[in-house]
């Protein structure tokens, strides 16, 4: 996600604080399913290592839950790694000499 915000930031530079957030809408848009996908896919696919109680279950069910952690919090990050970027991005864009 933050390669391509600062790509597209870079292709297209804002002059404005609402062209900042559009710039960041696009870029966050078009990354977004594909992240959901990756995320999605290995989610669903240890939830049935996560409830299985058979044989083996106490060895992969702790290996299990650092993946499904992560890939939980990176369905977070992209929601909050936009938001961060616009709002570095206004800052500096306030600060900026006119």
């Amino acid at each position: 996600m933050m390669t391509y915000l600062k790509e597209r930031f870079s292709v297209e530079n804002p002059q404005t604080i609402e062209q900042i957030r559009r710039e960041t809408m696009i870029a966050a848009s078009r990354r977004v399913r594909p992240a959901l996908m990756t995320s999605a896919t290995t989610i669903l696919a240890l939830l049935p290592v996560l409830t299985s109680i058979g044989r083996g279950a106490d060895i992969m069910v702790p290996m299990a839950i650092p993946s499904f952690g992560g890939m939980t919090l990176s369905l977070v990050d992209l929601l909050i790694v936009p938001v961060l970027y616009s709002w570095v991005k206004e800052i500096q864009f306030r600060k900026r000499p006119a």
